[in-house]
């Protein structure tokens, strides 16, 4: 049996991240996964790593005002300077027939290793 998956960041979305739909704007979305990708790869070196690039970012359903979600991180890639995190999204959604879990964002995250001057680094000695 596996444990259970500890989410890297959790939050509740409130009126200030909505978009003219009403729905929580994908940027806020986008902004939680980038927080949750930097978990992860600090979890693989204790580092500083600066966001290169997002794949596959798939928005899948929509999330709500008061909606819990849980961004789950895990480094599938580590290369010399990076790290390539799998970020899934769920939203728990309370309503009448009960309590809803929702996966609603799937994204891939390639952070890159940085030096304190910002040029990026090994992440392991060699």
């Amino acid at each position: 049996m596996h444990p259970p998956r500890e989410p890297a960041i959790k939050v509740i979305l409130l009126p200030k991240d909505t978009n003219s739909l009403g729905t929580i704007f994908g940027g806020v979305i986008l902004s939680h996964v980038d927080l949750a990708a930097t978990v992860a790869a600090r979890k693989v070196a204790p580092l500083r790593f600066v966001t290169r690039a997002m794949r596959t970012v798939e928005f899948r359903q929509p999330v709500y005002v008061g909606d819990i979600v849980s961004f789950f991180a895990e480094a599938v890639t580590v290369g010399r300077t990076s790290v390539t995190v799998r970020v899934s999204v769920e939203a728990e959604r309370f309503c009448q027939g009960g309590e809803q879990r929702l996966s609603v964002t799937e994204a891939e995250v390639v952070l890159v290793a940085v030096d304190d001057q910002g040029i990026k680094r090994a992440i392991r000695p060699d």
